[in-house]
């Protein structure tokens, strides 16, 4: 087989799926809005339930709702059938997907659900449908054709229920005011944790490792305690130990091609007066966005005095998980 009728028949799937995502986007109704109030209102979890392929999608939808605020856990319907339904109680929002609507397996256990009292949104191609019948809210999930050639392989339809799954996702966590900080509770061991939790208290060097230098001092005595300190960078302070101004290894090339005599030459003439500083409970995020922004590599941090109490460069946000 050539590439390029490999390359071809990779186009034609992608926008075979492409073409049942604007079925989608074209086709929402009321039923979308009705299944967010349910949701909304649910005073217990969403559970989701399926099989095969839609169980597989159904697990990852599950996941999402439960990152972004929503209490989710996913049921195999096979699984369900022998002893998992004891996890569904009447307060529970139960969301089964299937795409012709007539698996037997999330059939079988819809009358339990009804017997039970939970409510029941079912996602399907087909309105018609014996889930679509017995569900509260029927949210269509229809696409014109499956990608696979055959017509046989669930692909533009899973792709279809997928993004159905994390649109509804999405207007619960707008709905429910979820935040980055809510978000990062439930991711508190990975990189998106560390990315929204992390305070610059967390990973700036304070005490003697923050380096710091008089007004009075010479530049030779700034560069010597940049070399000590290792962080590309010096605050400066005045005779009441507020920050006065900054210098940086970017500064010293600067005086380096004027030719400045680093040691009769006070480090107030040639520092930068107005630097960029923050504060020690600033997120990390925050900090990385505004040198990054302003194409800095340090930031000093003061208190609300205006002293030097810290610094850090990327070189700390790259260890600590932030970048």
């Amino acid at each position: 087989m050539q590439s390029k009728i490999d390359l071809e028949i990779i186009k034609d799937t992608i926008k075979k799926e492409k073409d049942g995502l604007s079925i989608l986007l074209n086709s929402l109704d009321s039923s979308v809005t009705k299944s967010l109030e349910l949701l909304y209102n649910n005073t217990g979890r969403i559970i989701v339930v399926g099989i095969g392929k839609s169980g597989h999608i159904g697990r990852k939808i599950a996941a999402t709702f439960a990152s972004t605020g929503s209490p989710s856990h996913y049921i195999n319907c096979a699984e369900a059938n022998h002893g998992d339904l004891g996890m569904i109680t009447r307060e529970d929002v139960v969301m089964c997907i299937s795409n012709s609507g007539e698996t037997s397996e999330v059939l079988g256990i819809i009358p339990v659900i009804k017997r039970i009292g939970a409510k029941m949104i079912s996602l399907t191609g087909n309105p018609n449908s014996t889930m679509g019948k017995l569900s509260d809210v029927h949210v269509c999930i229809k696409v014109s054709q499956e990608a696979c050639p055959l017509g046989l392989a669930p692909t533009a339809s899973t792709t279809a229920t997928l993004v159905m799954g994390d649109a509804i996702a999405v207007a619960l966590l707008e709905a429910r005011g979820f935040t980055a900080d809510d978000f990062a509770l439930s991711h508190p061991g990975g990189s998106l944790g560390k990315r929204l939790l992390l305070s610059l208290e967390d990973v700036m060097h304070t005490g003697s490792a923050t380096p710091i230098v008089t007004e009075s001092q010479s530049v030779k005595d700034a560069l010597i305690e940049m070399s000590a300190k290792g962080l590309g960078m010096t605050a400066i302070v005045d005779e009441n130990k507020k920050l006065a101004g900054l210098f940086t290894d970017g500064d010293l090339r600067r005086i380096l091609e004027q030719r400045v005599d680093i040691h009769n030459t006070s480090i107030s003439q040639v520092m930068t007066r107005s630097c960029t500083t923050a504060h020690a409970d600033m997120l990390a995020a925050e900090a990385l966005n505004i040198m990054e922004r302003k194409r800095i590599n340090g930031l000093i941090i003061i208190d609300e005095s205006n002293t030097p109490i810290g610094a850090l460069n990327m070189q700390d946000l790259l260890k600590a998980g932030v970048l």
